[in-house]
């Protein structure tokens, strides 16, 4: 799977979620939905180049060292 084709992924998902968040998971299972799991480490390296940003309990989290489950979104404009 490329990075361009995560990103696409990715974007359209926080463009769909606007003011909400989603699941990395999300984005896997749109690329691969039989084979997501092993995409997982290469959606939050792709998110984490796009700028998404990344929460987890509600807090913003570095998406790069973030362990266990996160959520993603678009930053929002000012």
């Amino acid at each position: 799977m490329t990075d361009a084709a995560i990103a696409a992924v990715l974007h359209a998902l926080a463009a769909e979620r606007t003011g909400r968040t989603f699941c990395p998971s999300e984005a896997a299972r749109r690329l691969a939905p039989d084979e997501w799991r092993p995409l997982m480490d290469d959606v939050r390296r792709v998110a984490a180049a796009e700028g998404l940003r990344a929460t987890q309990g509600g807090a913003v989290v570095d998406v790069r060292t973030a362990r266990g489950p996160i959520r993603l979104s678009a930053v929002p404009r000012l």
